[in-house]
């Protein structure tokens, strides 16, 4: 037990920083650390999904001069670190076994819940029991209580259509993973996402798959009943507030057929038949992704312009038809805190700039709420411009891309933000990657397939 709380307790040092031991001319500094995912430069990645390492900040103490005494001298590296080590040790020594050998097992899981996202893989490798804290029903409850309030990105590149790449927003850094269990010999897109899981769909439309990319988690979907091999539009939402409370999964073709995968069930259903009311076939947006409010998936269409809208829990269909703004192009749905959004490319002459919209429930019309900022419109000028949209609920990632250009922005629906993305660049080399396609989800670490 002593053992564990000694790892637990270094762990929080070297994340956090621990104050320096207290002398009586000192002022005492908290040090400020942080913990970035580092998957470029391990060699064991075969072995960990993860590698960790700790940049940490460095800690002095500012000690009063004596007059007539020079100021002290910079220490060399080897003498730091030979500090740091010796630091370290003593703050191990000083825990007592009568105090620390009964530390409750609750707590434990309390405070490994609420670490960073990137520091949990590496307490993850510390032993087998802290491991199996992903299969432990005491610790999701735990992880259910803390929320990650800035959603994840996963994208697919063009140069490697079967590995992807994470955008961690918090820390503007990408990560590499690799989920071994998705086909090799076929690609394979993300869709939709929801509690921290990922939808994929093969390229040829047959087959799904839904993972955690962070955990690796990981099923193939039984094969569909309804024998639709044409492009379909996807939504996926949780059955209830909590990822471990189950998903369900919607997807729909033009010509009307659909059908809902209930994980709870490990089965395709097909709830009923489109009313006669919509209009068929449907002219769907397939580079608009479905958004989730309150229990209802909503696709984008045209012909006419608007959307249409499926009850997850009575399996009501309906239309909307609502006009889009003139000159709009490449236009995706989007949501934040129930309200959904409308984001696209608005060209006038040979300017061209994003908008964002937001659809107003009384008049069923799109109202401008922002625009991005002119001086970055400036780079489109004259430019013929095309934009994906990558995530649609609360932080947008927009990639924008001509010929001449390759950008990465994101944009957070709430505080209205704008911000550069760094370039996504592989593992051990200096090429920048283009991105195709992506999706947000929500980290979590105990949501599972």
């Amino acid at each position: 037990m002593m053992e564990g709380v000694g790892m637990l307790r270094q762990l929080i040092l070297e994340l956090y920083g621990s104050p320096p031991p207290p002398s009586n001319h000192s002022i005492q500094l908290q040090p400020l650390r942080w913990c970035f995912l580092n998957l470029e430069s391990s060699s064991s990645f075969e072995d960990s999904f993860y590698n960790i390492i700790m940049t940490a900040g460095k800690s002095e103490n500012l000690k009063m001069l004596e007059p007539g005494k020079p100021p002290p001298s910079k220490k060399a590296r080897k003498e730091r670190s030979r500090g740091k080590a010796t630091s370290a040790a003593s703050s191990n020594e000083i825990m007592e076994d009568h105090i620390w050998k009964d530390f409750p097992e609750d707590l434990f899981e309390a405070v490994i819940a609420r670490l960073p996202i990137p520091a949990f893989f590496r307490f993850r490798s510390v032993c087998q029991k802290w491991n199996s804290l992903l299969t432990s029903q005491s610790f999701s409850q735990q992880c259910a209580e803390v929320m990650h309030t800035k959603s994840w990105f996963y994208t697919i590149t063009h140069e490697n259509v079967n590995t992807g790449a994470m955008y961690d927003p918090s820390l503007k850094k990408w990560h590499h993973p690799t989920v071994p269990a998705l086909p090799t010999k076929q690609i394979v897109l993300p869709v939709a996402s929801a509690g921290g899981l990922i939808c994929f769909l093969d390229i040829g439309h047959r087959s799904f798959y839904v993972c955690n990319p962070l955990t690796r988690s990981f099923k193939e979907l039984p094969a569909r009943s309804v024998k639709v091999w044409s492009r379909v539009a996807v939504g996926m939402m949780l059955n209830g507030g909590s990822p471990n409370s189950g998903y369900k999964i919607l997807w729909v073709g033009c010509e009307g057929d659909f059908e809902v995968f209930d994980s709870a069930k490990n089965s395709w259903i097909r709830p009923g038949s489109m009313p006669p009311s919509i209009k068929l076939p449907l002219a769907l947006n397939f580079r608009s992704q479905a958004v989730s409010v309150d229990g209802t998936l909503y696709f984008m269409r045209s012909d006419p312009d608007g959307l249409l809208s499926y009850d997850i829990d009575n399996g009501m269909w309906k239309q909307y038809v609502i006009p889009v703004p003139p000159h709009l192009s490449d236009h995706t749905l989007a949501e934040s805190g129930g309200r959904i959004m409308l984001v696209g490319l608005l060209t006038k002459n040979a300017a061209t700039c994003v908008y964002i919209w937001e659809l107003q429930k009384m008049t069923l019309l799109w109202k401008e709420v922002d625009r991005m900022p002119n001086i970055w419109c400036l780079e489109f000028y004259g430019k013929h411009v095309r934009m994906t949209c990558l995530g649609n609920k609360g932080l947008l990632m927009l990639s924008l891309r001509s010929k001449q250009m390759n950008r990465l922005v994101t944009y957070d629906l709430a505080s209205r933000e704008w911000l550069k993305v760094p370039g996504c660049v592989l593992p051990r080399t200096r090429k920048r990657q283009w991105i195709a396609c992506g999706t947000a989800f929500h980290p979590c670490l105990t949501a599972g397939a």
